[in-house]
C-alpha cells in the first residue's frame, strides 16, 4: 500500500500519464468554441475510465483540500456542474470524499441544460444546494461558457459558489473569463504538462 504522504503525488503522476495516453487525440479538430486545434483532449475518456475515474476523484479532492475548501466556515458541501462533462467529475469527487475520513463527505449534483418540463421541473438534480457552499466542476474548459452556465443555475438555486475546479485548463482563456465573472478558478493540470 502506498504511503499516505506520497499517494497524492503518485495519483497525480498516474492520472497525467493516463490523460497523455488515453485522452489526447492528435489531428485537426474543431472545438465547441468554433476554433480549430491540432489536437483535442477528450477527458471523458478519463472520467469514465475504470482506473482513471478514482484517480480523478482523489486528485481533485486533494486540490480542494490544498486550497482550503474542505474545512472551516464555508467548507464545500457539494460539487457539480453542467451535464455531461461535469457529471463524472462530481461523482468521482463524491466517492473519493466518502472514502476519505479526513474530509467531509461531498454530495454531487447535476445541472441540466434547461429546466425539466415535467415532474418537479428542476434544473438541478440531486440533493438541494440552496444555502450550501458548492464547487462548480468541469472536466476541462475552453472558453468558460459551460461552467458559467452552470454557475448561473447554481446561484439561481441558492447555492454559494466557493470556486470553479476543472481537471485540465487548456490555456485558451477560460481562466480569465471565469475570474472576470468573479469566481476563483482552480485546475489540477495545464495543457502544457502534456506531451503534445
Amino acid at each position: 500500500m502506498a504511503d499516505i504522504d506520497t499517494a497524492p503525488a503518485s495519483d497525480r503522476a498516474r492520472l497525467l500519464q493516463l490523460i497523455d495516453e488515453l485522452a489526447v487525440v492528435r489531428g485537426k479538430v474543431t472545438l465547441s468554441s468554433g476554433k480549430e486545434a491540432d489536437y483535442y483532449v477528450d477527458l471523458r475518456r478519463i472520467t469514465l475510465h475504470h482506473e482513471a475515474s478514482p484517480l480523478v476523484g482523489r486528485v481533485m479532492l486533494d486540490l480542494l483540500r490544498t486550497e482550503g475548501l474542505l474545512e472551516g466556515e464555508g467548507a464545500a458541501a457539494a460539487v457539480g456542474g453542467l451535464t455531461l462533462g461535469a457529471d463524472p467529475v462530481a461523482t468521482a469527487l463524491l466517492h473519493a470524499s466518502a472514502a476519505d475520513a479526513s474530509v467531509p463527505a461531498l454530495d454531487a449534483f447535476v445541472v441540466r441544460k434547461a429546466n425539466k418540463a415535467h415532474g418537479l421541473q428542476r434544473r438541478i438534480e440531486g440533493p438541494d444546494i440552496a444555502g450550501r457552499d458548492v464547487i462548480a466542476v468541469e472536466d476541462t474548459s475552453t472558453t468558460g461558457g459551460s461552467v458559467l452556465t452552470a454557475c448561473e443555475a447554481i446561484e439561481e438555486a441558492g447555492g454559494r459558489i466557493r470556486a470553479v475546479a476543472v481537471i485540465m485548463d487548456r490555456g485558451t482563456g477560460a481562466r480569465e473569463v471565469i475570474e472576470k465573472a468573479g469566481y476563483r478558478y482552480l485546475t489540477a493540470f495545464g495543457v502544457d504538462e502534456l506531451s503534445i
